[in-house]
């Protein structure tokens, strides 16, 4: 496996010349966002990531966790790792300065975030679980919790999960049954959940699980679910881990990928009841998980993004070490850099990497704007763009980072597939991301069934506006390689948008059969219009006259190849969008 090198000149590039960030950092809330400190931030985290935390990618792989008498032990280095991760205060980059954190923008934190996963996924899974719990008790806990918790999870010296799925439930979360009886100021809770990643581990003194259960006389189904504040250890009076709550470790399960994550099954309330508290009122609790769960789709996609750029480098470095072949021009020997077929391969993954880390970043500014704008109605317009391609993020970024890493395999040919190159690792840890924070599939309904039919198409509509806007300044600046493209991907989104509109109300399970591709379609445009930014940016830069001139010439010749290859595939996907159900149930 090769070093990671933080692309961090990739990131600068996608926050401050792509996205609106020095806009993002004039706002009063971001006031000590300087460049300076922005720069100081992304360079430190780059070099945490590539040194302290890359290392232990392989190692960790190899050792995975391990459960002995009902505790997990972390893969060796994890647990220093994580202990230096939270003594730079990483782990609240972005949080409220109230309880600790750094109150820097969402942006800059997504930023790092992508470094922490391309150096090692199974790694900075905990500290994208407890970031999310801690948003959850700053927006939802009451004054009680904030103070046992809201600090201590803020800084990363104790650990969060989300404790949702059960195995008789999976991705139905209305079918969910632990229960929750109330006792004396707090609930007593028993049931099993599944698949809880980081439920245990020894990297913090304390676990603070977030559990969705029913009270006894709750509703059936989703509006039926509360949500609890459950930690491994109950505080004591002066807030440090006191006894043991009635949690067990069942068992930690043996995974494709992000083997050095602990993914367990926990047990609730073997004895008198895992003691908890709840969070905001009975029967609201999926919404509060919302916060957790919108958060981390944001952070799955940014996965994607982190292992497409992991194995990209990775698979740089090898065609241009393997000697094979002779080159097609001059038949003298050849690195197999040299041949068309690994140049497109290559060329591709550095396209979708560049794409979809442009429009992560894009997203996570918007959230900062949405909640921090002084304009009312530009941080309601925000919030609709942002509500509208979450789901994409999520779906697009996670599906293509697969696609990305399955290309890295093959450039490495018969190494790929050995475990020793660390290629086929990538590929291992790349596969999770599609399946958890809701499986692509029900993430394509999202955008389909919720978003888009939501407003009857209002905010896709604005945002196809904004595409077409994108186009005239491409026009403008003569750069008609990539608006004709983007144009025409544009004008199939908008038809498939409309059709979607008015085949579901009659006829849902239709539309429904269309809603994978639909997504798909959404995502080729907007890291379309992504790469028509990307590509206005460097020919802006290059016309000013650059030192840099040799980055933005490769960002403006990465930018066409996006539209000339990648880019028309989506002009493809409005016959299947449109082909309706009849041939998938043609079959009984």
């Amino acid at each position: 496996m090769t070093e990671y090198i933080a692309p961090v000149r990739d990131l600068r590039f996608a926050l401050y010349e792509i996205g609106d960030f020095e806009a993002l950092c004039a706002l009063p809330a971001f006031a000590e966002a300087t460049p300076e400190l922005v720069e100081q931030v992304l360079d430190e985290a780059g070099r945490l990531a590539a040194r302290e935390i890359a290392p232990l990618n392989r190692s960790g792989d190899e050792q995975g966790v391990h459960l002995e008498n009902g505790v997990v032990h972390s893969a060796e280095g994890f647990a220093d790792a994580y202990r230096r991760f939270v003594e730079g205060g990483w782990s609240g980059l972005d949080l409220d300065p109230e309880y600790g954190g750094q109150g820097l923008p969402r942006a800059l934190a997504t930023a790092t975030g992508e470094m922490w996963n391309a150096a090692n996924m199974s790694f900075a899974l905990c500290p994208m679980l407890t970031h999310g719990a801690a948003e959850v008790i700053d927006r939802h806990g009451s004054a009680e919790q904030k103070a046992l918790y809201a600090e201590k999870l803020t800084s990363g010296e104790w650990a969060g999960t989300m404790c949702m799925t059960e195995p008789q439930a999976g991705s139905d979360v209305g079918a969910v049954r632990t229960r929750a009886l109330p006792e004396d100021g707090h609930y007593r809770l028993s049931g099993t959940k599944i698949f809880i990643t980081y439920g245990d581990h020894d990297m913090a003194e304390n676990i603070v699980h977030l559990v969705l259960a029913r009270t006894p006389d709750a509703p059936e189904g989703a509006r039926g679910l509360s949500l609890f504040v459950v930690p491994k250890f109950l505080p004591d009076a002066d807030g440090r881990p006191g006894p043991r709550n009635d949690i067990r470790t069942v068992s930690i399960e043996h995974k494709l990928g992000v083997r050095a994550s602990s993914t367990c099954t926990l047990a609730f309330g073997d004895g008198e009841g895992a003691i908890g508290t709840l969070i905001g009122e009975e029967n609201r609790g999926i919404q509060a998980m919302f916060t957790m769960m919108n958060s981390a789709r944001l952070a799955v996609g940014l996965q994607g993004v982190a292992i497409a750029e992991r194995a990209y480098q990775q698979a740089l470095a090898f065609a241009r070490e393997r000697l094979q072949g002779r080159r097609l021009a001059d038949r003298a020997p050849a690195s197999i850099i040299d041949h068309p077929d690994v140049r497109r391969m290559l060329m591709t993954m550095k396209a979708h990497a560049e794409a979809m880390r442009a429009l992560a970043l894009r997203v996570a500014i918007d959230i900062d704007l949405a909640a921090h704008h002084g304009d009312a109605d530009t941080r309601a317009r925000l919030q609709r763009r942002v509500d509208l391609l979450i789901p994409v993020v999520k779906a697009y970024c996670s599906d293509v980072g697969f696609e990305v890493a399955s290309l890295g395999v093959q450039i490495h040919g018969g190494m790929g597939y050995i475990e020793e190159t660390g290629a086929a690792q990538h590929l291992r840890d790349a596969r999770i991301a599609m399946i958890y924070e809701g499986t692509n599939g029900i993430q394509a309904l999202d955008l389909a069934g919720r978003k888009l039919l939501g407003d009857k198409g209002e905010a896709a509509r604005a945002y196809l506006a904004d595409v077409e806007a994108l186009e005239a300044r491409l026009a403008e600046a003569g750069i008609e390689e990539i608006r004709a493209p983007l144009a025409r991907a544009r004008e199939t989104l908008a038809a498939a948008s409309d059709w979607l509109l008015e085949t579901w109300p009659d006829a849902p399970a239709e539309a429904a059969a269309g809603a994978s591709d639909y997504l798909r379609l959404f995502g080729l445009v907007a890291t379309g219009a992504m790469m028509g930014e990307a590509a206005l940016a460097a020919t802006r830069r290059l016309a000013e006259g650059s030192a840099d001139d040799a980055f933005y010439r490769a960002k403006l010749a990465t930018a066409r190849f996006h539209a000339a290859t990648i880019l028309p595939s989506a002009t493809a996907l409005l016959d299947p969008i449109r082909a309706g159900i009849d041939e998938l149930d043609a079959l009984d």
